[in-house]
């Protein structure tokens, strides 16, 4: 099964903002979500049935999955010290 990865403009916006090293990576870590939502590393956040977690060095992306439909829609990519503040 291929999930289909939707990047809001918000997102995208971190995303665009993250340092070169680690930017290179993200994009490579959110292509292999499309196969596999819940790589090794993946952690579940507690307050939600469908919001997960993954770590790339400092920075955090934070996902929602929906199984149903088979999408996967970002919500954070930040650094640690800013991804959980509302």
């Amino acid at each position: 099964m291929t999930y289909q990865v939707t990047v809001p403009k918000a997102v995208q916006k971190q995303i665009d903002a993250l340092p070169l090293e680690i930017l290179d990576r993200v994009a490579e870590i959110i292509q292999d979500l499309a196969e596999n939502p819940r790589p090794n590393g993946v952690t579940k956040l507690k307050g939600s049935d469908r919001t997960y977690r993954l770590r790339v060095n400092d920075y955090r992306i934070v996902y929602d999955i929906y199984d149903k439909e088979l999408v996967i829609v970002l919500i954070r990519c930040q650094h640690r010290r800013e991804v959980y503040r509302k």
